[in-house]
């Protein structure tokens, strides 16, 4: 490639990124995340082939588990529009709670030639029953008679935390076309110290600006050091579109009417070599992750991948590994501190009541497994104020009392809550970040230079009125000649959650796509609305 094209490409992913980034600042308010599914602890599942779509257009034939009646109930209640259809990718998230007895019946709804499936449940101690002896669990067959059930998997709910669950029959292919789903349990017994102290004040913190708390409980385990804020699931696959397409092929060949048990109705779909060429999180790929759960647009892939948080919260998150491939995942603004893994939780040999999990840069989302790990991000280590306060106006400096650690969490209804105080009336400084060593007030650069071009904000502060804040009345938000978000948005930081393998942040080799969203860390005026 010459040097002129490598400067024409060059630019163009640029672009791409800030069309990218502004779209994530532009959603509406409803466009969040958190953790939706369906609450039991009986489930009736089907599972059933759909198409899935992709940002390129493409729609992939796949096969997904789905709700075959309507379940018993949708968490978190306060989301609204909350749907299970007949077909999904990933299957419904099964929420329960630690000790009940769930039971999991499952119809089999696929084609006559897809054969039998089945569900597993890694983990836990399951008793199945009717069907048939499959290799690794009882089979659901095809054509079974109307109201009987073809299989049932019984079990105990014996450990809290996020598992995974997958189809046991032919996986490399079943679980490839979509065969695949979540389980979170729920602990039966919430620490004391999750509802007090520096939990209730963050509570207060988001009930003071009118949010409504969409958590499934106030802690991920049974423990004091797992208490949380605010909660994600994303759950990693990808696909091989050659695969789906000749799954698709074959079925129509076969026919719709052709004997399940007869040699010409079987597939024979090579899963060997393995190309994908989609890489999903909750079954999305960017910047469709982005919509909101349960988007019209969207009937077979109703979860969303779309993170939020307010400085200082403790945000869960529930990552899950669903395809073939490991996908070395980076939250970028913070490491993220793990607590268990596949509902196993990490405590010190030395000290019951403290956790031991690794603080990992990149989460590696291995197939087939579950884990629990907290992000938060406070602005400490920015060295300047993150909120834009100005010492040398009353009215533009408001009070950060340090708690014994810091951060000013005494008003929980101050647009500064947990900010952190050392920083607190220090102007964003030329040195380190320019040329002279120990220089006032940085001059910002030309916005364009920058590698999001027009996205930048021109606002090194957080919240829509901080530029204002720091630079007197005469300041404006964003300066003028920039492209950014207006003055009443979120006018918060965004960090590029992505893969760390660069060709899984692409659809079908065009970037930006993939497995890739944007974590928006925003100011406390910013209401996060995750009702859907």
């Amino acid at each position: 490639m010459s040097a002129t094209k490598m400067i024409k490409a060059i630019s163009k992913t640029r672009l791409l990124l800030a069309a990218m980034v502004a779209m994530a600042l532009l959603l509406p308010a409803t466009a969040r995340g958190a953790a939706p599914g369906i609450t039991g602890p009986t489930f009736n599942l089907t599972a059933q082939a759909a198409y899935i779509s992709q940002p390129d257009g493409a729609m992939i034939y796949s096969w997904g588990y789905g709700c075959s009646s309507v379940p018993s109930g949708f968490a978190p209640a306060a989301m609204s529009g909350a749907t299970c259809s007949t077909m999904q990718v990933p299957g419904p998230t099964l929420i329960v709670t630690e000790g009940q007895t769930v039971t999991v019946n499952l119809t089999n709804n696929l084609p006559n030639s897809a054969g039998n499936t089945s569900i597993l449940f890694p983990g836990f101690q399951v008793t199945a029953s009717f069907g048939v002896p499959g290799l690794l669990t009882r089979e659901a067959t095809r054509n079974v008679a109307a109201g009987t059930i073809a299989v049932r998997y019984t079990f105990l709910a014996s450990s809290p935390g996020t598992h995974a669950y997958y189809s046991g029959t032919q996986s490399d292919l079943q679980v490839e076309m979509g065969l695949y789903g979540a389980i979170i349990v729920l602990p039966a017994a919430v620490p004391a110290n999750c509802s007090t102290g520096l939990a209730a004040s963050n509570l207060a913190a988001k009930s003071s600006w009118g949010e409504t708390d969409f958590r499934l409980a106030k802690a991920a385990y049974d423990h004091v050091k797992s208490c949380y804020d605010r909660e994600y699931l994303f759950q990693f696959s990808e696909i091989d579109p050659v695969i789906h397409s000749q799954a698709q092929v074959q079925v129509a060949a076969r026919g719709v009417n052709c004997v399940a048990t007869a040699p010409t109705c079987s597939l024979k779909v090579a899963t060997e070599p393995y190309h994908p060429a989609y890489f999903l999180i909750n079954g999305r790929s960017m910047p469709d992750d982005m919509d909101p759960n349960y988007a019209l647009e969207y009937p077979h892939q109703p979860y969303n991948g779309n993170p939020h948080m307010h400085p200082g919260e403790q945000v869960l998150l529930r990552i899950i590994g669903q395809g073939r491939w490991q996908h070395p995942f980076h939250e970028h603004g913070n490491h993220v501190r793990i607590l268990g893994r596949d509902g196993n939780l990490i405590v010190s040999q030395s000290d019951a009541n403290s956790l031991a999990g690794p603080l990992l840069f990149t989460t590696t989302t291995t197939p087939g497994q579950a884990m629990d790990g907290i992000f938060y991000w406070t602005a400490k280590g920015l060295n300047w104020d993150a909120y834009g306060h100005n010492p040398n106006s009353a009215s533009a400096n408001l009070p950060c009392t340090p708690d014994a650690n810091g951060y000013n969490t005494s008003a929980t209804a101050a647009i500064n809550y947990y900010e952190w105080c050392q920083d607190h009336g220090k102007p964003m400084q030329t040195a380190p970040f320019g040329d002279v060593a120990g220089g006032g007030p940085v001059t910002l650069p030309d916005p364009n230079i920058f590698a999001n071009g027009a996205w930048f904000g021109g606002s090194p502060y957080l919240g829509p009125d901080a530029t204002v804040r720091a630079t007197g009345p005469t300041g404006t938000t964003p300066p003028s000649g920039t492209i950014a978000n207006s003055p009443t948005g979120e006018a918060g930081f965004a960090f590029m959650w992505h893969s760390h393998n660069e060709r899984e942040i692409t659809t079908n080799n065009i970037f930006p796509g993939g497995m890739l969203m944007m974590m928006l860390v925003d100011s406390r005026e910013f209401v996060i609305n995750e009702s859907n």
